[in-house]
């Protein structure tokens, strides 16, 4: 009976001082656990504030987000804070959509050029890494030259990503292309925008690529690519025999493994939920600024 007493005393004593219901609420769940139980409980607040769910793209579109599969490299805490520099980055920087295989050219500064920048153009064989470690490799050939530069995705001397041709290839990284003919790989330098209507799906690009003879970078026979033509021109007996030894298609009914390689669904939903609100805001930038530049003005009739 005198507990009663002593909790209503001190919530008149709060109320009557003007404070809001939130202030009670932290400084009474300080003092005593009591009253934060019994502080407001007529409150409206929901308990626990549901988070909205990404759409299932975003994995594919913001592979970066997602955190290192192995465990050994995992820190919740570094992850957080990664997660909030790279949309802060995203806010200055329009990063667009872009896959392996798509065109991409990229303005970074540079002190040894003449304009202090300098503007690479070719094609995306490779993208690795997460978070702030995410970096990307393109590829071209400049004056009979197979040129390649690495770029970290968040690296702060890159001004503008320009999006030339948005595709996909048959396989997840194209490192093949460095021993396959010229062409595959030679883009024009002043390459003009390819812009896609908005809603269509991003293009497969089906290209079948073929290697010069070898001697190979690697052994890609042993790599089960799909987008390469003529790789059984070029090994002979021998290595194909080798390179069947080698495969373990038994491995897909692994789901062990896959969970290892992998980052399970929930946790994806629950990373992306997380920054879900600011890149769909960015994303709504990006589709006004992708509708700007198909917009033609019309002329005026003589």
């Amino acid at each position: 009976m005198n507990l009663t007493r002593q909790l209503t005393r001190n919530t008149l004593m709060y109320k009557s001082s003007g404070m809001s219901t939130v202030h009670y609420r932290l400084l009474t769940s300080k003092s005593d656990p009591l009253l934060e139980a019994t502080a407001n409980p007529f409150s409206k607040e929901p308990t626990d504030v549901r988070k909205p769910l990404a759409p299932a793209e975003y994995r594919f579109i913001y592979p970066e987000f997602l955190p290192d599969p192995t465990i050994e490299f995992r820190n919740p805490i570094r992850e957080k804070i990664e997660r909030m520099d790279m949309l802060n980055r995203r806010v200055h920087l329009d990063i667009p959509e872009f896959y392996v295989g798509s065109i991409l050219a990229v303005t970074s500064s540079d002190p040894h050029a003449a304009g202090k920048t300098s503007r690479f153009l070719g094609i995306c064989i490779q993208r690795t890494g997460c978070g702030l470690r995410a970096q990307f490799t393109l590829r071209n050939f400049v004056d009979n030259q197979g040129v390649e530069i690495a770029y970290q995705l968040y690296d702060p001397t890159i001004q503008k990503i320009d999006l030339i041709r948005l595709e996909k290839r048959l396989d997840s990284e194209l490192l093949y292309l460095r021993d396959a003919y010229p062409e595959y790989s030679t883009f024009d330098l002043n390459m003009e925008p390819e812009i896609l209507p908005e809603g269509v799906p991003v293009p497969l690009n089906k290209v079948m690529v073929k290697l010069r003879p070898r001697p190979w970078e690697k052994q890609w026979e042993r790599k089960n690519f799909i987008g390469i033509a003529n790789v059984s021109e070029h090994i002979t007996e021998k290595m194909a025999a080798k390179a069947e030894t080698l495969k373990t298609p038994w491995e897909k009914y692994d789901l062990v493994k896959e969970y290892r390689k992998t980052i399970p669904e929930e946790e994806q939903q629950e990373i992306y939920a997380e920054v879900y609100s600011k890149l769909h805001q960015l994303e709504i930038q990006r589709r006004k600024i992708k509708r700007s530049r198909t917009f033609v003005k019309p002329t005026k009739l003589a």
